[in-house]
């Protein structure tokens, strides 16, 4: 097992279109995935967050998605087959530009197919937090960021600035009403 450095933005691999695993049980398959569970408790024991990782953001470009909340739980090749039309906006947050929140709109509820490493398929119907961690997930696999969909006025906050307006424990999620404008340079950029 390996603990790699995170992939940050500007770099190819978070941008490519991930390939399918045609072999789920495959030892290279359990190597990416012990990997990336690997990289993500290091996540947790350094910075105290983390929910979950994309193959992509360790350098794989690959269908596989790592989520550790309550329990580890493997994802090879999940694709959402359902979403439902409720949206909500959330401060989304992303190893791959730790310095930086963006506000987006995901759906409340969503359905999710993916295999196991013995290649059977599984569904799940998720909302709230876990609709939205999956989305940005499978958004990685896809090439697709969170800065790609910001939405609202004032979509991106550093988060430096995130903590001195709210606190260092505030969980992000659901944004709260500002009542100072903040223009982030960062905007400009992206």
């Amino acid at each position: 097992m390996t603990i790699h450095r995170i992939r940050l933005l500007g770099d190819p691999i978070l941008r490519a279109s991930c390939e399918p695993i045609t072999r789920p049980g495959s030892t290279a398959v359990r190597v990416i995935m012990d990997d990336m569970r690997e990289t993500l408790r290091d996540w947790q024991s350094r910075f105290g967050s983390g929910r979950a990782i994309a193959a992509p953001q360790i350098g794989a470009p690959v269908r596989m998605v790592y989520v550790e909340m309550d329990n580890p739980w493997p994802l090879i090749n999940p694709e959402i087959v359902d979403i439902g039309s409720e949206d909500f906006e959330v401060w989304d947050d992303c190893f791959s530009f730790p310095n930086l929140l963006v506000r987006t709109s995901r759906a409340y509820r969503i359905r999710v197919r993916y295999q196991d490493f013995k290649s059977q398929w599984h569904e799940v119907e998720l909302e709230g937090d876990r609709a939205e961690l999956l989305q940005h997930e499978i958004d990685h696999l896809d090439g697709v960021l969170s800065v790609d969909r910001p939405h609202g006025l004032d979509p991106f906050c550093l988060r430096e600035e995130w903590h001195r307006m709210y606190g260092p424990d505030r969980r992000y999620g659901p944004p709260e009403p500002r009542n100072e404008v903040y223009a982030s340079p960062i905007s400009e950029s992206l």
